[in-house]
């Protein structure tokens, strides 16, 4: 892409607020569809916050070989699980979105070469979470893609050229879980706010080093022992808070909401970036 398309695709969003920049912890895909403390924790993010232009996500569950962003008119809504009730897969988010947003994340992201998707869509790691946030589904969203042969640091470095989207209006969202060791988890506390002792010792250091800017240690995470193998076994579900953190501004409040574990091995731990 060329400078003057560059420049083109930012005119499309001219904002005069920051927005801020998310990891939503998204636990169990029924949070889709039941009322909890969780649910309302998201309900409130709009009230508390300007209306973006558009949504920029990053969703634990699309994991791919490069970087890839949703680029058609209208994502289709991907029930990406199996198990449930019917309920959920009848679940539709019907959200816009923005080939403007994915030339314009193709443009500002120089450590990848990011291509065009026409055949994703909007997986349940996004639609589960912005669907409380915009019950409306009037916001027009995209989702990047995870390499899963980049590195934490390569992640981490494709986040910090995101960042100045957030100055064009685009709210970043990103979604996981701190913990997510779903062989681990108590079934029969599964809609229980309770979490086993190295979970929580996890969850903890990871909010500490978040709160110092300890980048490194939140970077290296295969490096910190045993209770992090069990708390992070696959990195997909812990890397999207790499991509918000990676958003930061200097002029950015950080703040934990959503900060329960449930089920011993899971947190719903959800990370707030304002400016």
């Amino acid at each position: 892409m060329n400078q003057s398309e560059t420049k083109e695709n930012l005119s499309v969003f001219q904002s005069s607020n920051t927005m801020p920049s998310y990891f939503l912890g998204h636990g169990s895909p029924m949070n889709a569809i039941e009322e909890n403390e969780f649910v309302a924790g998201l309900r409130n993010l709009a009230k508390t916050i300007p209306k973006p232009q558009a949504i920029l996500c990053i969703s634990a569950h699309w994991v791919t070989e490069g970087t890839f962003v949703t680029a058609m008119e209208n994502p289709p809504t991907i029930h990406d699980f199996g198990g449930f009730p019917k309920a959920l897969f009848d679940v539709q988010y019907p959200a816009p979105g923005s080939p403007e947003l994915a030339k314009l994340v193709q443009s500002v992201v120089k450590s990848q070469n990011v291509k065009l998707d026409y055949e994703w869509g909007l997986d349940h790691g996004a639609w589960s979470v912005i669907k409380h946030i915009y019950p409306k589904a009037d916001i027009p969203i995209v989702q990047l893609s995870m390499d899963y042969k980049n590195s934490p640091e390569q992640h981490f470095q494709l986040a910090k050229e995101l960042a100045p989207l957030r100055n064009q209006g685009i709210l970043i969202i990103a979604s996981g879980n701190i913990v997510h060791n779903l062989r681990m988890v108590a079934w029969d506390r599964l809609n229980e706010v309770y979490g086993f002792d190295w979970a929580l010792d996890v969850d903890q250091k990871v909010k500490d080093w978040i709160n110092k800017e300890d980048y490194d240690s939140l970077i290296q995470i295969r490096n910190h022992g045993k209770e992090f193998e069990w708390a992070i076994p696959t990195a997909e579900h812990y890397l999207p808070l790499l991509y918000t953190l990676g958003t930061k501004l200097n002029s950015d409040n950080v703040s934990f909401f959503n900060d329960k574990p449930v089920a011993g091995a899971l947190t719903m731990t959800s990370v707030q970036l304002t400016s």
